[in-house]
């Protein structure tokens, strides 16, 4: 099954249709193979209830082989009421990525009355991203040349109270010291859209347009709603003056469409459609994210589909701020699915950028439904694909109208809920105090959060 990872990040898409029949023809099996959860997450017409049904495949052998460990560790919990909860923050992102980009602020707000945040690292990457988290936490502590049980005895004798895993199933995960159990409570946020399955943690974050409580059956993790938007986003990060079109190498005139979603998102249907905008507007480009493996085939995709592929244009790597600034230029952004933009989103509207969306069932699918929400523009979430073309090309053909959504979204920007950091932040520390509750009153996980 890793050779589907590896055709979808080159864009190879010959025997796209295969892959779903493979995957569900080994979850049917009992004894079938065990599928890596995150590839899921990009599969067209994959459901919730199947990522849940591969995570436990996935981690069900990880689990028997933890469970000998962790009697080993001889784990006891210290139960009692304390003035600060200690909370811990496991995850190899502790630098420049967008996982940090999206929660620093959040980490500095956090009331040092009441808890006391660590960090538990992997990753030994420093910068000035790395120099402000550890400023951000009471302790920072790189466990990356411990094992997983070496790690997990850390983090008990710390004292943690509630320990957070920021990656889940996405590359570099050390979900092993999340299954040795070392903190009373466990929670899934942020860094993973799914279920990680039963035996791992206690609770995932998120909000109910991303997870309605409808679909609970397809989540090991009871639900800890947040009023908005489950996604994290300050206001610290400053807009730049953008670049010139010429210098972001984008042409003088035209409407720039955009997508600066990883290349393993991208799928022949959300191909088809964008080949369809640009034959609509042909004054229009395409502006992508640069990727050695997949432009080739990219470009060769869009000879196929009659465009031609100097219509797409490739951005390369730049840091935040500077990417923050060319992305100002962008006229409107396309969403994919079913595995669509999460920190690209957030940064598109954070840029003035609007995002047209369609919504499916899967947390991947809904999270720029989410952050529209938040924002205030929930006419950007179409109810089917056909009302996501309509809409994206009625946007290219009106400049007035789209010059007023833009102005719209950046009148919007300073109030809206999706970049309060404080008051997310609030929100975010009385679900952790709802969970210790729960815990110390010896109450299982449940649905907790915005009514």
């Amino acid at each position: 099954m890793n050779s589907i990872g590896r055709s979808r990040a080159m864009c190879e898409w010959d025997d796209f249709a295969c892959a779903a029949p493979q995957i569900r023809a080994a979850l049917a099996m009992p004894d079938g193979p065990a599928t890596p959860p995150f590839l899921l997450l990009s599969e067209p017409g994959i459901t919730a209830s199947e990522q849940r049904a591969c995570s436990e495949r996935w981690t069900a052998a990880r689990l028997l082989a933890a469970g000998p460990l962790r009697a080993s560790l001889n784990l006891r919990f210290d139960l009692t009421p304390r003035s600060r909860i200690r909370v811990g923050y496991l995850s190899n992102d502790f630098h420049a990525h967008a996982t940090a980009h999206l929660l620093v602020e959040t980490l500095e707000a956090h009331d040092r009355a009441r808890f006391e945040i660590r960090a538990y690292s992997y990753c030994g990457a420093e910068g000035e991203m790395r120099t402000r988290l550890r400023a951000a936490f009471d302790a920072f502590t790189d466990i990356s040349p411990l094992t997983d049980v070496e790690a997990a005895r850390q983090i008990h004798a710390d004292g943690v109270d509630i320990l957070i895993d920021l990656k889940g199933f996405t590359h570099g995960a050390r979900t092993g010291v999340m299954m040795l159990r070392p903190a009373p409570v466990q929670v899934n946020y942020l860094g993973y859209p799914g279920t990680l399955g039963a035996g791992v943690c206690d609770y995932i974050v998120t909000d109910r347009y991303v997870t309605p409580p409808a679909s609970s059956a397809a989540y090991s993790e009871a639900f800890a709603y947040l009023p908005q938007a489950y996604q994290p986003h300050g206001r610290g990060t400053p807009l730049c003056a953008p670049p010139s079109r010429a210098a972001a190498g984008l042409p003088p005139e035209g409407f720039v469409f955009c997508c600066f979603n990883q290349a393993y998102k991208l799928t022949p249907f959300i191909f088809d459609l964008w080949a369809r905008l640009l034959e609509a507007t042909p004054a229009a480009v395409l502006w992508l994210s640069a990727s050695i493996l997949a432009e080739g085939n990219l470009r060769n995709e869009m000879r196929r589909r009659g465009i031609d592929a100097r219509r797409l244009i490739f951005a390369p790597h730049l840091p935040q701020a500077e990417h923050l600034a060319r992305l100002q230029l962008a006229d409107l952004a396309l969403d994919t699915a079913p595995f669509g933009s999460h920190t690209t989103a957030s940064d598109a509207l954070w840029a003035g950028v609007p995002i047209v969306t369609r919504a499916g069932d899967t947390f991947p699918s809904r999270v720029a439904g989410s952050l529209l929400h938040a924002i205030g523009l929930p006419e950007l979430i179409a109810p089917d694909f056909d009302a996501y073309f309509e809409i994206a090309l009625g946007l290219a053909g009106d400049p007035v109208g789209c010059a007023e959504l833009r102005a719209k979204l950046v009148a919007n920007r300073p109030t809206a809920a999706l970049f309060d950091v404080a008051a997310y932040t609030i929100a975010l520390e009385s679900l952790f105090e709802a969970m210790w509750r729960r815990r110390l009153a010896g109450a299982p996980p449940a649905a907790i959060g915005a009514a």
